[in-house]
């Protein structure tokens, strides 16, 4: 397959929105009706984040229910879509030499199926998970992105799922129209324009943003996937935003694409 696949980053926000018919739940199935069918689809979550490099290699991948404290119904939930362990051969080639390994127990996170249960809800699209390792520095990251982009050429949806302002400590779980803070509203829009530029060298060094980027991203687990989209893209290409919006005050729900 030759055509160029795009390359997507969306904000996950909360678990419930899983079960929810929203403007954001909406704005997710739209997306997986604008792009061509993949072949299959390589994530890139927050949620699995620690030492090492690894490749979910499973023919059959779990659905992790990574949380608690949510209703009885969220865990109910399956998304069973097949894995594809020749991709996660694929995947483990094109980053060499760097070590990274197969994992066949480790299954899909809530970061990934909460998004593919609105965007494929079929499950028919085979689906693999690559770790982020904790201890690189930001342009690692971009650069595993990099080394990434041929599978845009195979078919291969890239898909990171996290969130570009993520302060949990600061979420607003009880109001219905929280108070959005004018750090994550000020760093959200900083950020666009640093994407609209393409000042990607910035966007790597977020930690230099400032005071607003600091509340933004208090921990990077939710933003480096960010990165891997954009070092998957190509020169020339721009970014579209065809989600937007502020989930509980402090949590960017932006949805970017390139390509």
């Amino acid at each position: 397959m030759s055509e160029l696949m795009p390359t997507l980053f969306f904000g996950h926000g909360n678990p419930m929105l899983t079960l929810s018919q929203n403007a954001y739940t909406k704005g997710w199935s739209e997306a997986g009706r604008s792009i061509p069918r993949p072949a299959a689809v390589l994530a890139i979550s927050a949620h699995w984040f620690g030492g090492g490099i690894s490749v979910s290699s499973s023919a059959r991948p779990a659905t992790i229910h990574d949380f608690y404290g949510f209703p009885e119904e969220l865990f109910e939930i399956r998304y069973p879509a097949p894995g594809e362990p020749l991709l996660a051969s694929r995947v483990r080639d094109l980053l060499g030499p760097q070590e990274v390994g197969l994992n066949r127990e480790r299954g899909l996170d809530h970061g990934v199926w909460c998004i593919l249960r609105h965007l494929f809800p079929e499950a028919d699209i085979p689906v693999v998970q690559l770790s982020m390792d904790a201890a690189m520095a930001a342009k690692a990251h971009y650069q595993i992105g990099e080394k990434l982009a041929p599978l845009r050429r195979e078919g291969v949806l890239i898909l990171g799922s996290g969130n570009i302002v993520h302060n949990l400590a600061m979420y607003s779980w009880e109001s219905r129209s929280p108070v959005v803070y004018d750090w994550a509203l000020r760093f959200e829009k900083q950020a666009r324009e640093l994407l609209t530029k393409r000042r990607d060298s910035q966007l790597i060094d977020f930690e230099s943003l400032g005071p607003d980027a600091r509340l933004s991203i208090p921990t990077p687990e939710h933003y480096l996937p960010l990165l891997y989209v954009l070092g998957a893209s190509e020169d020339g290409e721009r970014p579209t935003f065809p989600i937007e919006g502020i989930d509980g005050g402090s949590m960017s729900m932006l949805a970017v694409r390139m390509g």
